[in-house]
């Protein structure tokens, strides 16, 4: 059956290349029927040229598309009003003569009096980025011309129900660009019908698959009518199965319709499958999910013991597998979990990451990931990372140990250690001091040594790029991409690192013992010099001071902070009565910090450097909260406190059995902590200087780019990996159509959350807390910063729109440097993400706030303005009355 006019289209004949035209459904439905052993029922399409014909005669629609959109989205009865009035206008618009007949000669040929389904096919459902599903009609056993062109008017009109309405508001789609195409095609009369998933929908394995069953039309299972059969499927075996009792099923009547009937008594509890029938329709959809590269929800029908498909979908909630290129068994563990930096990154970022990172990491879902499966392959090592990993995050721990205890993959080798590395991608692990025994101790010396080569190494980089550009700078680059790997990885810097961890370690665990104190090193580490990034915080407290005596550089200041300038504001800020001065300070902090920024191990995220705006609200804040000299304050006020409790705790260790050691040794022990524990924060800002330099280098090629006509803009090289932009330095030559891909993909990613741990079957593991000490109602999690606070909690998932009042609790997702300066003006925090090592954590202690991190759905959980109590000591929340 082929058709002439691009009004209509053979089912058969529609695929991906024809989304625009036949809609979701229908290019899915076109591309199922041409696979091999796929039986999909006949029919065809009225594409969305029809469609546009159509509804260019409904009278004022522009006006009705208009007031739709000028509506308040949460105003519920206006969307309803509105939206009905807009389906009853497109119900009541004739069908053209010419299209009417069109259709009707197509039911013709799939035979005189042959009831099909009508079934709704938008251009922005069953896409790889979302579903859509649920969104428009669908109408089955219809049966006569009349009806059926009846049902296709219905059809359209029903892309313009209030829930197709509302979750297009909800997305930012723009309701003229949706176009909606109709399937028409065989009706199936089934024996029984229902759904499969090839992955299964909670956990995302890709080696299991459940089928939903149920007897009749599949609307009974759709609807909640009867509650389906469940098979679960796993390597080619039926490993479960729960029968329920089907007391109704949706059938079709002769005359067209359905109705709800009841199931004979002595059939209810019958399989709606035999197991047979559930392998051969797993294997059915094995092919499906092959063919599209990705797990799949498939509609089925079963009728004269064959199965029709009748539509497939990605299943958009299960996370990407990365490429491991073998078909050996894997586990992942995230890197953005631990460098507190879980959105999705644009592939320009994940490219300079893996080339300078000091381990092999995998990409998926846009998101970086390290293999961990050799590590745990050895007794030794893997009791080692267990042991490293749980001290961080005991979430990625309990995940890990989930998956090893229930079905361990990894297969055991000779206890010799096991290769090392890092667990996700920082520095290796260290070994773990006895339980007495104090780790070995550093020469506080090799600190400034450190720094003062990491400054000199970026600051020759940034000398060597000024005269590269062209291929030669991608050739300088990957040489710079080792130096930045040798400056990492410098085993003094490892050393200097992991020195005060293990100090802080064995004190925390030798001063509980002895003294019954939790977490002591948190006050201990109050204010420790020379830590790059709680010095962040600071001296915006200083630029404010500059800022505050000049009323006319406040007020213009606000102005900016509403948007009432650009990035340019600081060129007119000079022009004003004290704004030379405020226009120094703030320069000289960007020339320090202006390469941080949120999510800053992504270089394609906006550098404070370019969108200084970014820190007008926070210098506001610091304006207002604070008074002169508050930064000398609070930093000599953590120290004074620290102070005290060294002597405090030193005292009360001379007054035990063997004092004197004890207190020699945790003596040791606080020097150490307080010598390295600022460094642990200077290698990640020397890495971000050098990937702001990078990035620099690389958008000047860009604009140099967008002069030959080679890219559209600068900002298209974010969706290219290094190599790729490599090639199109050297051939003057892009792939239009390849960073259109990359931009769609990465919108998808942003809506996917990334495990803490990845199995190469597809299970994604979040791991949870085994505690007892949390009271009913309370959230756990991990405690990173000592003590207790009470207060109105800020639940702030973007810095631009944090409003934070003295005494308030900030909770969000995860922070990573670029929110120091928010810590200044709160009174606690708890994030979603986090550990003891990782820099929100770090920073917590610096500046003495009670801290819990890794508390899942905290930012769900807890609302903004409720009140809370973090229990920075025992890590757990409290919501309060």
């Amino acid at each position: 059956m082929t058709m002439r006019r691009t009004e209509l289209l053979d089912l058969h004949e529609a695929d991906a290349t024809q989304l625009a035209l036949v809609g979701g459904k229908g290019a899915q439905l076109g591309a199922l029927s041409r696979i091999d052993g796929i039986r999909v029922p006949d029919g065809f399409c009225v594409t969305t040229d029809a469609f546009r014909r159509v509804v260019a005669r409904v009278p004022s629609l522009d006006d009705r598309l208009d007031r739709l959109s000028r509506s308040d989205p949460d105003d519920r009865e206006a969307l309803r009003t509105l939206s009905a009035d807009i389906r009853r206008a497109v119900e009541e618009t004739a069908i053209p003569g010419g299209l009417a007949a069109e259709i009707t000669g197509a039911l013709a040929r799939l035979g005189e009096g042959t009831a099909v389904a009508v079934r709704s096919s938008a251009t922005a459902e069953d896409l790889p980025t979302a579903s859509f599903a649920g969104q428009q009609d669908s109408y089955l056993n219809v049966v006569g011309p009349a009806e059926v062109l009846r049902h296709v008017s219905r059809c359209w009109a029903s892309l313009f129900t209030e829930r197709a309405v509302a979750y297009r508001r909800r997305n930012g789609i723009d309701h003229r660009t949706v176009q909606m195409a109709v399937v028409v095609q065989r009706m199936v009369f089934p024996e029984a019908a229902g759904v499969l998933f090839t992955a299964d929908p909670l956990t995302g394995n890709r080696r299991t698959a459940t089928v939903d069953a149920g007897f009749g039309l599949g609307e009974a299972l759709v609807s909640g009518l009867v509650n389906p059969d469940v098979f679960t499927v796993r390597d080619g075996a039926v490993v479960a199965r729960a029968i329920a009792a089907k007391q109704r099923a949706v059938h079709a009547l002769p005359g067209g319709g359905t109705r709800e009937v009841d199931v004979d008594p002595q059939r209810q509890g019958r399989p709606a499958l035999t197991d047979a029938q559930v392998l051969r329709l797993v294997e059915l959809g094995r092919r499906i999910e092959a063919h599209f590269g990705r797990p799949q929800d498939i509609e089925w029908c079963l009728a004269d013991d064959g199965f029709r498909i009748v539509q497939s979908r990605p299943i958009t909630t299960a996370y990407p597998i990365p490429d491991a290129g073998d078909q050996e068994r894997h586990i992942y563990v995230s890197v953005g979990h631990q460098q507190m930096m879980t959105d999705a990154m644009k592939p320009l970022g994940l490219s300079l990451w893996q080339r300078t990172a000091m381990v092999p990491m995998h990409e998926a879902g846009g998101r970086l990931f390290v293999d961990v499966t050799p590590r745990l392959a050895s007794p030794a090592s893997r009791a080692a990372l267990l042991d490293l990993v749980g001290r961080g995050d005991p979430l990625v721990r309990d995940a890990l140990e989930t998956v090893l205890d229930r079905d361990d993959p990894v297969p055991p080798l000779p206890d010799t250690g096991g290769p090392g590395g890092p667990p996700a991608g920082g520095a290796s692990g260290p070994p773990v001091a006895g339980a007495s025994e104090p780790p070995a101790e550093a020469d506080p010396a090799i600190v400034p040594e450190l720094i003062e080569r990491s400054r000199a190494s970026v600051a020759a980089l940034e000398r060597d790029l000024r005269a590269k550009r062209g291929p030669a700078l991608f050739d300088f680059l990957l040489e710079a991409f080792e130096e930045h790997k040798r400056v990492l990885g410098d085993p003094r810097s490892m050393r200097a690192i992991t020195a005060g961890m293990e100090a802080t370690w064995w004190l925390n665990d030798q001063l509980g013992e002895w003294l019954g104190e939790k977490n002591a090193a948190d006050t201990l580490t109050l204010s420790a010099p020379g830590n790059i990034t709680s010095e962040m915080g600071l001296d915006l407290l200083d630029v404010a001071d500059v800022i505050r005596p000049h009323p006319e550089v406040v007020a213009f200041l606000k102005g900016v902070e509403k948007g009432a300038e650009d990035e340019g504001f600081l060129d007119e800020l000079a022009k004003l009565p004290g704004g030379a001065e405020a226009r120094e300070a703030i320069d000289a902090y960007l020339d320090r910090y202006g390469m941080r920024c949120v999510g800053e191990i992504d270089i394609t995220r906006p550098r404070w450097r370019e969108r200084p705006t970014t820190l007008v609200p926070l210098i506001l804040d610091n304006v207002r909260n604070f008074g002169p000299g508050a930064a000398a304050h609070r930093f000599e006020q953590g120290r004074a406190k620290a102070r005290q409790k060294e002597e405090d705790v030193l005292s009360r260790l001379r007054a035990l059995p063997d004092g004197d050691r004890r207190a020699e040794t945790a003596k040791r022990m606080i020097d150490q902590v307080r010598a390295f524990a600022g460094y642990r924060e200077y290698p990640k800002y020397g890495i971000v200087s050098r990937s702001f330099l990078y990035k620099r280098a690389l958008l000047e090629e860009a604009g140099r780019l967008v002069q030959a006509d080679v890219l559209s803009e600068r900002e298209d090289i974010f969706y290219l990996t290094f190599p790729e932009l490599h090639d199109v330095v050297r051939s003057q030559q892009a792939d239009d159509r390849l960073i259109r891909q990359r931009k769609e993909a990465f919108r998808s990613y942003e809506t996917l959350t990334p495990p803490r741990v990845l199995t190469s079957d597809g299970e994604a593991l979040t791991g949870a807390y085994r505690r007892e000490d949390v009271p009913a109602g309370g959230l756990a999690g991990l405690a990173v910063s000592t003590g207790t606070v009470e207060g109105r909690a800020r639940v702030v998932l973007d810095l631009a729109d944090a409003d934070l009042g003295a005494g308030d609790i900030l909770v969000t997702r995860f922070t990573d440097p670029s929110w120091s300066p928010l810590f200044i003006g709160v009174a606690g925090l708890v994030t979603e993400v986090g550990g003891l090592m990782t820099h929100g954590a770090v920073i917590a202690r610096e500046y003495g706030l009670p801290a819990v991190v890794g508390v899942e759905g905290a930012t769900r959980l807890i609302r903004d303005g409720q009140r809370i109590r973090v229990h920075g000591t025992d890590g757990y929340v409290e919501l309060l009355p």
